[in-house]
């Protein structure tokens, strides 16, 4: 490839402890006072009342009540706190769905939109909104850097992902030490979805050379780490090193965006409540030996697989499989819920998301209903 564009908006701080500049990030940039948006368990362990506390007065309160998925409820919620406490910034301190909706709700709390309007495309979003400091307690979604928000809508049953330069976080604060109370589920799921980042990045029709550098340094991680973090809980070394994995294939696939595993997770998650990351892992081995198939990027992908420690992507999608049952995720059609014919039809038709269609082998309701009977 001998053109392409790289861009990267976010500052990123990292590092084992780094939380304890917060309140210094705040007053550099000059805000004055803060709604923290956390989640339940956040809350219960105390750290959401300590990194009030320690902010000196600028973060005067703290929401919380985000679901994982998070909804369009959920948005509207956080949307009538930031707007009846006239904040004038905020922090978002939780794994990827704390992030996702607080992305979307800073973005909306200045407009008169509901987050309604905005989901189904009547209201788009023309200039920032409410500065959001992005702290991640999981290494898995790297919403902290980009400017991608899912949301879902429980009503009408779509899950959706949302796409603008108005979505990112102004500043990425990432301690590892904060996914250290991850459990093993969280752990699992999260750490995969960092897999499925960097390996849909690497596939991707927008791949770069600079997303395929990011893209292979985080599967590297992946391969090399996550299975320790899952066993080990509070190894920091690999906590730190899955949070890095994390950052890494989110400078990926921001670019790339994500392509048919994530496409394919939505009505998984929607339809039979498989959590994000492991409803990416499901299809996410059959989806590279499929695109190393592909008349143009094959051999490449070929390549990458051996590049990465492996004979051929044959053998990096059984790793992935070994990997995914050393997790206890799910590997089958039964395992994950599907029983009748008519319920995977639902299944493969509300795979046609958008990012689908990023995917190197062109896919069709036929090609992808088989593809699900091979898994």
């Amino acid at each position: 490839m001998s053109e392409f564009f790289y861009y990267q908006t976010v500052p990123i701080e990292f590092g084992v402890g780094k939380l304890q500049n917060l309140p210094d990030i705040i007053r550099e940039r000059g805000y004055h006072k803060g709604l923290l948006i956390t989640t339940k368990s956040i809350v219960a362990n105390g750290i959401a009342e300590r990194v009030v506390a320690e902010s000196g007065g600028l973060i005067t309160d703290f929401t919380y009540g985000i679901q994982p998925n998070p909804t369009v409820q959920n948005t509207d919620n956080c949307i009538e706190v930031l707007r009846s406490g006239k904040y004038d910034f905020a922090v978002a301190l939780g794994g990827g769905s704390v992030l996702d909706c607080a992305k979307v709700a800073t973005a909306l709390a200045p407009t008169t939109a509901t987050t309604q309007r905005f989901f189904d495309g009547e209201f788009v979003l023309t200039e920032p909104g409410l500065p959001l400091i992005a702290v991640p307690t999981t290494a898995g979604t790297a919403s902290e850097i980009t400017r991608v928000s899912v949301l879902s809508d429980p009503v009408s049953g779509r899950k959706r992902p949302f796409n603008s330069p108005f979505l990112y976080p102004v500043y990425a604060l990432i301690d590892p030490l904060l996914t250290m109370s991850c459990n093993k589920k969280v752990t699992a799921s999260s750490g995969i979805d960092v897999l499925a980042h960097s390996l849909e990045a690497l596939y991707s029709k927008l791949h770069q050379p600079f997303t395929d550098l990011f893209a292979k340094h985080a599967a590297s991680l992946v391969f090399r780490y996550l299975q320790t973090a899952y066993d080990e809980p509070d190894n920091v070394e690999a906590r730190t090193k899955m949070a890095e994995a994390s950052v890494a294939a989110g400078m990926a696939f921001n670019i790339t965006q994500t392509a048919a595993a994530h496409a394919c997770s939505y009505p998984l998650t929607e339809m039979l409540d498989i959590p994000h990351g492991e409803a990416c892992a499901f299809t996410l081995p059959n989806f590279w030996v499929l695109n190393a198939q592909d008349e143009v990027e094959g051999a490449r992908l070929q390549e990458i697989s051996r590049e990465l420690g492996f004979r051929d992507a044959a053998h990096l999608a059984e790793r992935v499989e070994e990997l995914k049952q050393h997790l206890e995720l799910r590997m089958s059609l039964q395992e994950i819920g599907v029983e009748t014919e008519e319920q995977l039809q639902q299944i493969v038709e509300a795979s046609f998301a958008p990012n689908i269609h990023n995917n190197p082998v062109t896919l069709t309701k036929e090609s992808l209903y088989a593809f699900y009977k091979s898994i």
